[in-house]
């Protein structure tokens, strides 16, 4: 019998680093599934904006004397953002810079189309045009929020990956830390649209 003992232990060892590893597992896949979830729901509210665009720059190129030059940036600036890709199982600082640099560059064209659009009465009076700025409003908004919250299931997938003792074995299991969105200068608020003026004429 003490000719065996040693090997119990070991299976006995072995048998318990594997229910450990297997629970650990289940916990950080359920943490790296959610925020995989919350990255989709970042991902549908740039693409609802990049839809609300190509219906934007249509209704002003409608008015002939309007700046093609900023309607032409902010079409480089779509095209650029829909063309980068992440993948969410594997979100590195390098990619979401990325990402967030092509994205900011949609944002800077947008607010330059908008602080146009202010010099046009008649475009400010179309009721069309109107409630796509404020459709633009609400899913600037609704970005940050998403952002904000992906950020947090970031937070707590990053917060249990290092700790002790997970930290040992996040990186076996292919668990690796998530970058985490970093605001941009002045990203804090949604484009300023001055709603109290649409309509009126200057």
């Amino acid at each position: 019998m003490k000719k065996w003992l040693p090997i119990i232990i070991i299976l006995g060892l072995i048998l318990i680093i594997g229910g450990y590893l297997a629970s650990l597992n289940n916990k950080l896949v359920e943490l790296d599934q959610k925020a995989t979830a919350q990255w989709a729901n970042v991902e549908s509210s740039y693409q609802r904006r990049a839809d609300l665009i190509p219906n934007i720059v249509s209704t002003a190129k409608g008015y002939a004397e309007f700046e093609q030059e900023t309607l032409v940036a902010v079409t480089e600036a779509r095209s650029k953002a829909t063309s980068i890709n992440i993948d969410p199982s594997n979100i590195t600082p390098e990619q979401l810079a990325q990402y967030q640099q092509a994205q900011a560059g949609v944002t800077s064209a947008l607010s330059r189309l908008l602080a146009v659009f202010e010099r046009y009465p008649d475009l400010k009076a179309n009721e069309n045009f109107k409630e796509l700025i404020n459709e633009l409003e609400r899913t600037e908004n609704r970005i940050n929020v998403e952002r904000n919250r992906f950020n947090e299931e970031a937070r707590l997938f990053n917060t249990e990956i290092n700790q002790f003792p997970t930290k040992m074995f996040a990186g076996l299991l292919g668990f690796h830390e998530k970058a985490y969105f970093k605001a941009d200068a002045g990203s804090e608020k949604a484009p300023e649209v001055n709603f109290d003026d649409l309509g009126k004429d200057d």
